[in-house]
């Protein structure tokens, strides 16, 4: 197996890199610098420029398997011009992989998968989402996904099963929202957001990375939940993150109102509440390394803290 990665320098395609590689999987990944272009034993890497539809088609010689991963951050403030790059970014890549296929020879590519994220469904308390729901968030957040699966779908017309996982709020200490909830509340100023009752559908890291190779090796289609078996509300994941910090929590939630007035319309991320099924997935076969969020978390520091040793040790 050969697998194209695109966002392989990213935190999820890191992963999904390294896993690769652990399990002697050729990977290819395309960057659009080129000093990050190397030849690292297995992992080759290859030029594109999404943005002017350029890419070199050598990065598809021997693949079978496309990761797509590809696009802006969209924790970031939602301004007119952040906005526009956000949903252009995941556009732009897919036309331009798209482009490439065209090009070429593509009887050997069994799979493409790519990620999406669980922003699609609509904010509720109450709901439990699976992937059969038609509905869509009314938010930005609903409107960037909703046209990046549309996009997604048109790679029906090549000859490969297609899947996308619909990413959740992925623990990992290494970058994104883990730290971030984290290092308030290391300095003692850690607190839920608003009510605290809004669900957060989580992943580890580890488990995210496994499920784009579960996919591929069971040649998978469809739409899939990229989330652990048992979300929590956002009151109880800052808990249990402060637990396994061990520090305490002794704030009053933090407003809605101040959040928006310091982030503006992207704190809509903090306080929207997503409880999604892992369902589909599971009854695939795939079993979940970390189902509950508190070993997940205990997983994810005790690595940290064991990394932290070993540099200290042989350097200090």
């Amino acid at each position: 197996m050969k697998v194209l990665i695109t966002g392989a320098t990213g935190l999820v395609g890191t992963a999904i890199t390294r896993l690769c590689l652990e399990q002697k999987i050729e990977v290819n990944y395309l960057t659009t610098q080129k000093n990050k272009i190397e030849i690292n034993g297995d992992c080759r890497g290859f030029y594109w420029d999404p943005k002017k539809r350029v890419i070199d088609t050598a990065c598809f010689e021997g693949v079978t398997a496309i990761i797509n991963l590809a696009g802006e951050s969209i924790s970031k403030r939602w301004t007119k011009h952040n906005k526009a790059k956000i949903i252009a970014s995941r556009l732009d890549s897919l036309e331009t992989l798209d482009e490439g296929l065209q090009r070429i020879d593509c009887k050997n590519i069994t799979s493409f998968i790519s990620a999406s994220a669980i922003g699609i469904y609509p904010n509720s308390l109450s709901h439990y989402y699976n992937e059969d729901e038609g509905k869509i968030d009314e938010s930005f957040l609903g409107t960037v996904v909703h046209q990046w699966e549309k996009a997604i779908n048109n790679f029906s017309k090549f000859n490969f099963k297609i899947a996308v996982i619909r990413i959740g709020l992925v623990l990992t200490p290494e970058g994104g929202a883990l730290p971030a909830m984290a290092k308030p509340i290391n300095n003692y100023v850690g607190a839920a957001f608003g009510s605290g009752e809004q669900w957060q559908s989580w992943i580890h890291i580890d488990d995210l990375a496994r499920q784009f190779l579960f996919l591929i090796n069971r040649g998978l289609n469809g739409i899939y939940n990229g989330v652990a078996p048992n979300p929590v509300t956002n009151s109880k994941l800052v808990k249990e993150i402060a637990e396994v910090l061990k520090k305490p929590l002794f704030l009053p939630n933090i407003p809605e109102s101040l959040m928006r007035l310091i982030l503006g319309e992207m704190s809509y991320l903090l306080f929207v509440s997503q409880r999604v099924s892992s369902k589909k997935i599971e009854d695939e076969g795939f079993d979940f390394y970390y189902k509950n969020v508190c070993n997940a978390l205990e997983n994810l520091y005790q690595t940290e803290e064991k990394a932290g040793d070993m540099f200290h040790k042989e350097f200090v």
